[in-house]
């Protein structure tokens, strides 16, 4: 018996639903592998956890979730706690401490889902962002100058280093080799930012010779332009590396270009596997319709099959994406996506399949 050591942060807002159908796929997952068991550990971190002890967590808290393979998150940010709180006291400090380095985000159209996105098939909208996850624009450096005068000015630095740069695009390039990919796309803006995307677009130069081997085509591409042509020509992109605000960006685009917010996931890994790594879906705590039980469960349950792939079970992460896929074609959609049902009933649907297909 495989016994799998998980910490759960439901977090805040629709967070507590979507985590909750995400632990009964879980139970279901392991009806079906009888050699594996996720011991699930539950912490009721965040913006509430915060309004009753001025914490996101516990001073230890990082050393709570050291103690695990991998955690599995619903959605952080509420009204009452501002944003910079709550971002900066509980997944940055995640992020950064346990050297999360690549945030992975698919954004794949799969049959049922309906794009905004004028295009001739599914098959138009399949790429990866890999998105630069522990400095750059994100590093929280800065100052406030003159406060409260005329002349007050407010300063954000972005931090840039060779080894930060240099791993998460060699990272990009090895990722588009390992999945056969021919295309690497970096995301920059040199042409204004004249000390970080020059320092960027400069290492990316330097690893393009290692691939050119593998026949890997590699190109630069300004944010703004890259926006537009991700609309236009998104059959053109395979893997898209970008720095910690542009991967931000772009990825949100994305899953908008999937028809919602709420079905995509995402993974801040950890690649050396020497801190545990982070799974979440990519969508925000949404406070209008927390309690309603309409929120998707799409998004969560896809970074679980993320996360199952990242634990070595390839055939349990497979299967679960069948079901999945198949829960989408039927259109069986809360409201975000056009459809009448409920989160529960979602999650049930995935469960039959997923009890139909391992039959």
């Amino acid at each position: 018996m495989r016994r799998i050591d998980l910490k759960v942060i439901p977090g805040d807002g629709i967070g507590a639903e979507v985590i909750g159908e995400g632990v009964k796929i879980l139970k279901k997952i392991e009806q079906i592998n009888g050699g594996i068991q996720f011991r699930l550990d539950e912490l009721d971190w965040g913006c509430n956890y915060y309004l009753n002890t001025h914490e996101m967590m516990p001073q230890d808290g990082l050393k709570i979730l050291a103690d695990c393979e991998c955690i599995l998150l619903g959605a952080i940010g509420f009204p009452g706690v501002p944003d910079y709180i709550s971002l900066r006291e509980l997944l940055l400090p995640i992020r950064q401490q346990f050297d999360q380095y690549v945030n992975l985000r698919p954004i794949k159209l799969l049959k049922g889902f309906s794009s905004p996105v004028k295009i001739s098939g599914p098959e138009d909208i399949d790429f990866v962002i890999i998105r630069e996850n522990s400095e750059g624009e994100y590093c929280g450096k800065g100052e406030i100058r003159n406060e409260g005068s005329p002349g007050e000015t407010a300063i954000q630095e972005a931090w840039f280093s060779r080894k930060g740069t240099h791993r998460i695009i060699k990272y990009a390039f090895d990722y588009a080799a390992h999945h056969s990919l021919d295309n690497v796309v970096s995301a920059t803006k040199s042409n204004a930012l004249n000390y970080s995307m020059v320092f960027w677009d400069r290492i990316f130069d330097e690893l393009k010779p290692e691939y050119e081997h593998m026949n890997i085509r590699a190109k630069s591409i300004h944010m703004d332009a890259l926006c537009g042509l991700l609309i236009i020509e998104p059959r053109t992109f395979d893997v898209i590396v970008a720095s910690n605000l542009f991967g931000d960006i772009l990825t949100d685009l994305g899953s908008a270009m999937l028809g919602s917010i709420g079905i995509s996931p995402s993974a801040n890994i950890n690649p050396e596997r020497k801190f545990p790594s982070m799974f979440e879906p990519s969508h925000g705590s949404a406070p209008d319709i927390a309690g309603k039980g309409i929120a998707n469960p799409i998004g969560t349950v896809w970074s679980i099959v993320m996360m199952l792939e990242h634990l070595g079970l390839k055939d349990m992460s497979d299967l679960l994406m069948s079901s999945m896929s198949t829960t989408i074609r039927k259109r069986v959609f809360t409201p975000d996506l056009g459809g009448r049902y409920t989160s529960a009933e979602v999650g049930d649907n995935m469960r039959q399949e997923l009890d139909r297909l391992s039959g």
